[in-house]
């Protein structure tokens, strides 16, 4: 078996997972932008960080930045702000996912950030 090179990546993982579920979780499911929103963006940060997992390229780990960055403002995109518990979810979750994705590109020598460059 392939040895995991990041620990954020199966973080994002479940990031994923809880966004999808978060709706029943947290209790915003009557709300058909918030559902989709978390689904959605659910179901792609769980690929993107799964495929990040088995074959990691710095462009899996942009994608989970973009996906961080939808997750917050996806409240005032898909007018669902006014909702407290969707949007202090979706925006927590996408925080989070933002600073995982960064930590990994910021962190991973492979990737030839732009951190690992000044220092060189």
């Amino acid at each position: 078996m392939k040895q995991l090179k990041h620990w954020q990546d199966p973080v994002n993982c479940l990031l994923g997972l809880w966004f999808v579920l978060s709706p029943w979780v947290v209790g915003y499911q009557g709300m058909s932008g918030a559902v989709a929103s978390a689904i959605v963006l659910g179901i792609l940060m769980i690929i993107a960080s799964f495929g990040a997992m088995m074959i990691p390229k710095a462009w899996e780990e942009w994608s989970q930045v973009v996906l961080g960055i939808l997750m917050i403002i996806a409240p005032w995109v898909v007018q669902f702000s006014s909702s407290g518990d969707a949007m202090r979810t979706s925006v927590i979750t996408g925080i989070v996912t933002l600073i995982l994705a960064l930590w990994t590109l910021l962190t991973d020598k492979d990737y030839g950030t732009l951190a690992h460059k000044a220092a060189h």
